[in-house]
């Protein structure tokens, strides 16, 4: 029997100003929150989610965030969580935060209120954490029966982070309908736990039209802080609709790779998640013999986004077929999305497409 699955954060709030509402959006959840952060957002933020607070039936404890979503640091949230009696969970910050929110939210069988501060993922909406280990290693997907109750985005807090942030997430939003596509054609399983469903390619295609309209223009109001409407409609892109898209669209290669990457060592690991994706989106496009032109396109738009289409963009100038190689094997594991591309790519094709790409410019 065929299953198809659409599923969705309960409320996704949206907007400049809004961390001012999030003492009030909270409290209709819950009145004894554990809010998670690490020590450079909360120094940003704490002022304005202590304001938010105030005359709000509510309370919170702020724990620091230690960078990476691995088990151990969701077992000490969580047993932190269980001492506070905490009876819902707010992440604040970026995509490893959220994640590890959703992980000890989870833990604590509480709702959870995710607050991105920058939009250089689609983690937020999603009921998945990406896990890794404590050297920051890819471990695997860990899921939920249930999205974040409540996604609030304030989009002057978002246009406060470093432009590279914004245009990572862009970055990062451009693999989705490229996944979603393979998926519907492998007719492959999602995150959600089904089978693509036509709102979902419809939001997908939606996310790529919006970044390949407004992208480039919402990356220079970016740079200035400016909120514009054009900034507006690719936060909204880059978290909500690549959020619904990736998760009841499918993922593919571009992921895959991203996690494979994760097996070498050195300073590819101080690249952010949308900068790998970039690369492993055009990866993907290699893999299914996509013709120059199109990957050009692509090529293009990474540039003027400043994200990585070279090797030595990627800190690997020097790095070994056999290096890359292991990239592979760890893109083609069993149980890996680029499943959903194609389950017989072998991990030296894969090595032999990084390389290709890197030609391409």
């Amino acid at each position: 029997m065929t299953k198809f699955v659409f599923q969705s954060p309960g409320r996704y709030v949206q907007g400049a100003g809004m961390i001012s509402e999030l003492g009030k959006e909270t409290a209709k959840i819950g009145n004894n929150a554990l809010l998670i952060a690490d020590k450079v957002v909360w120094d940003i933020t704490s002022k304005s989610v202590e304001e938010s607070f105030q005359g709000v039936d509510i309370k919170y404890n702020h724990l620091q965030f230690s960078g990476e979503a691995s088990g151990n640091e969701i077992g000490r949230l969580a047993d932190e969580g269980k001492k506070f009696e905490s009876n819902v969970v707010i992440g604040l910050g970026g995509g490893k935060t959220l994640d590890t929110a959703k992980a000890v939210a989870d833990a604590l069988g509480a709702p959870v209120v995710i607050v991105p501060t920058t939009a250089s993922t689609d983690a937020p909406t999603s009921a998945l954490s990406v896990i890794y280990s404590d050297d920051g290693v890819f471990e695997g997907y860990k899921f939920y029966d249930k999205n974040p109750n409540l996604v609030l985005v304030d989009s002057a807090v978002v246009i406060g982070a470093p432009p590279k942030f914004f245009a990572s997430g862009i970055a990062d939003a451009m693999a989705t309908l490229v996944e979603a596509s393979a998926t519907v054609r492998r007719n492959g399983n999602t995150m959600a736990g089904g089978k693509p469903t036509l709102a979902s390619q419809a939001i997908a295609e939606k996310a790529e039209e919006t970044l390949f309209m407004y992208g480039i223009e919402a990356y220079e109001a970016a740079k200035d802080g400016l909120v514009t409407p054009a900034v507006e409609y690719v936060i909204e892109a880059n978290t909500l609709l690549s959020g619904l898209g990736f998760e009841n669209g499918g993922l593919a290669g571009a992921h895959a790779i991203h996690n494979g990457f994760t097996a070498l060592k050195g300073d590819i690991h101080n690249l952010t998640h949308g900068e790998k994706v970039a690369y492993g989106t055009l990866v993907q496009l290699v893999l299914e013999g996509r013709p120059g032109n199109e990957i050009a396109e692509y090529v293009d738009f990474y540039e003027a986004l400043e994200m990585p289409t070279k090797l030595e963009a990627m800190h690997l100038a020097d790095v070994s077929f056999e290096d890359l190689v292991k990239v592979g094997e760890l893109a083609t594991q069993e149980g890996e999305t680029l499943e959903n591309l194609n389950p017989e790519i072998t991990p030296e094709q894969v090595a032999r497409a990084i390389l290709a790409v890197d030609k391409y410019n």
